[in-house]
C-alpha cells in the first residue's frame, strides 16, 4: 500500500482519531442523537480539515514557530465561519439544532492535532490526503453513532419512520417495540462509541494496550 493511500486508509481502521487516538470525543457525544446532524458536522469538519491542512502546508515555511498556534486557531475560525454562514443560508433549521457545536470545531483535538502534527512538516497534496483521511475516520464513527441512536432512540432514519408509527402502533410497535429513550442521551453516545472501540480491538489484538 502506497504512502499517500494510507493517509487516507488508516484512520479509517486502525488509527482512527476517535477510537483510536481518543480525540473529538465532544461532539460525538453532543450531536449524534440524529443521523442528519452528524452527516452534517462529518461534512463540515471534511471540509474544515482538508482546507485547513492544505493552506496551513502552504504557510509552514513563513508562519513564525511562537505564533503558530495563533495563526492555526486563525485558519480554523475563518474556515467554521464559512461552514456557519453556508448552514445558516441553506440549512438554518438544522444550523439552530447544530447551534454552539460548529462553533466548537474550533477546538476540537483532531483538526489542530493534524495542523500541528502534519500540515506543519509536509506539503500541501500529502496535507490535504491527511485531512480527508482523518475527517473520514471522524465521519464514519459519528454517522454510526448517529445511526444507532436515532433509530433505537426515535424509531427515525433522517426523520423518516423506520419502525413503524409509536402512536398507531404499527409496524414493530404492534408487538410491543418501545423506543429505547436513553439512547437520546449524552451517554450512551459514549457506550457506542466503547462498543465500537471493544469490536475494533476484538478483530485487531494488535490494538489492545499492555
Amino acid at each position: 500500500m502506497g504512502k499517500d493511500s494510507r493517509l487516507i486508509l488508516d484512520p479509517l481502521a486502525d488509527n482512527n482519531p476517535i477510537t483510536i487516538q481518543v480525540l473529538g470525543i465532544c461532539s460525538a457525544l453532543a450531536i449524534t442523537a440524529e443521523l442528519e446532524a452528524s452527516i452534517v458536522m462529518s461534512i463540515s469538519v471534511l471540509f474544515v480539515l482538508g482546507v485547513g491542512n492544505v493552506v496551513i502546508s502552504l504557510m509552514r515555511n513563513i508562519i513564525p514557530s511562537k505564533i503558530r498556534i495563533i495563526v492555526q486557531l486563525i485558519v480554523v475560525a475563518t474556515l467554521v465561519i464559512i461552514v456557519d454562514l453556508v448552514l445558516k443560508a441553506f440549512a438554518y433549521e438544522l444550523s439552530k439544532t447544530l447551534s454552539v457545536f460548529v462553533g466548537l470545531i474550533i477546538t476540537n483535538c483532531i483538526i489542530m492535532g493534524r495542523f500541528e502534527a502534519f500540515a506543519l512538516g509536509n506539503g500541501p497534496w500529502r496535507s490535504f490526503l491527511d485531512g480527508i483521511g482523518n475527517s473520514l475516520g471522524y465521519a464514519v464513527i459519528l454517522i454510526i453513532v448517529g445511526f444507532f441512536r436515532e433509530l433505537l432512540g426515535s424509531g427515525t432514519l433522517l426523520g423518516i419512520k423506520i419502525l413503524g408509527d409509536p402512536v398507531a402502533k404499527t409496524g414493530l410497535y404492534a408487538y410491543g417495540y418501545e423506543n429505547n429513550g436513553f439512547m437520546l442521551l449524552s451517554p450512551m453516545a459514549l457506550i457506542v462509541v466503547g462498543i465500537i472501540i471493544w469490536v475494533q480491538r476484538s478483530r485487531n489484538k494488535a490494538l489492545i494496550e499492555d
